[in-house]
């Protein structure tokens, strides 16, 4: 598929998610970059409520980022174990605001304002812990910059409607944000992730409810009728 075939299939996909589940809503005042990518990085591998209630618990024990830098590993865990892979996750965001102190004098991620996306890709995703889809969160939903982060929903998704035919998160992203179409990257990232969290689903897929049924070229649809629909709707990235 060429890029203007994709593009105009990504717009009509991402019409048909917004007359399903309507416009996501976002906050007026963009959130830190810095709160963004430590909010991301507690998002890895669990729910976004679980992940939120992490992430409220660190800043009501550590009033800024520096006292988290100076907490002993152990006492990040202890306040983010809810979401999961505490230690891993403690270590990681310990590392990350050491490095930015060390560097800049000042724990703060103003140094990428004024940076393409590429470059702020490659600077965050030096940080250990961060790779590309916690990269493109910060330009996302921080930065408010018109790229579209790629999980395990939206790489499924896009992939089962016949997008992008790619074997890895990080090849869909590639793919996908090559001159993406405008003003668009937040209302389709965010409805792809309802879409996979609540009908295309990873297994016994809700076909027949889907909203982009007939755009999509998934060889195997579920053509049975679903019992039940769970809503899932709170995105933690939108209300940091």
């Amino acid at each position: 598929m060429n890029r203007i075939s994709l593009n105009k299939k990504i717009i009509k996909v991402n019409q048909a998610l917004l007359d399903y589940f309507g416009k996501p809503t976002r906050h007026g005042k963009r959130t830190e970059p810095i709160d963004m990518l430590i909010a991301t990085i507690l998002s890895q591998n669990t729910n976004d409520k679980n992940s939120y209630r992490a992430y409220k618990n660190l800043r009501q024990k550590f009033p800024n980022w520096f006292e988290v830098a100076n907490a002993s590993q152990s006492e990040i865990e202890n306040e983010i174990k809810i979401a999961g892979l505490a230690k891993q996750k403690a270590k990681a965001i310990k590392n990350v605001l050491i490095e930015i102190r060390e560097k800049h004098n000042v724990i703060s991620l103003d140094f990428l304002h004024g940076k393409n996306n590429s470059e702020i890709i490659e600077a965050l995703t030096k940080f250990k812990g961060v790779g590309v889809k916690t990269a493109s969160c910060v330009l996302l939903f921080s930065m408010d910059r018109n790229i579209c982060p790629v999980d395990t929903h939206v790489h499924r998704t896009t992939n089962r409607i016949g997008l992008v035919k790619t074997t890895s998160a990080d090849k869909t992203f590639r793919k996908i944000n090559e001159n993406f179409p405008k003003k668009i990257a937040h209302s389709f990232h965010t409805n792809l992730i309802r879409l996979g969290r609540e009908i295309c689903l990873s297994q016994n897929p809700k076909c027949t409810i889907c909203p982009v049924n007939k755009l999509c070229k998934y060889p195997q649809k579920n053509k049975s009728q679903p019992t039940q629909l769970k809503q899932n709707k709170f995105m933690l990235l939108d209300n940091v």
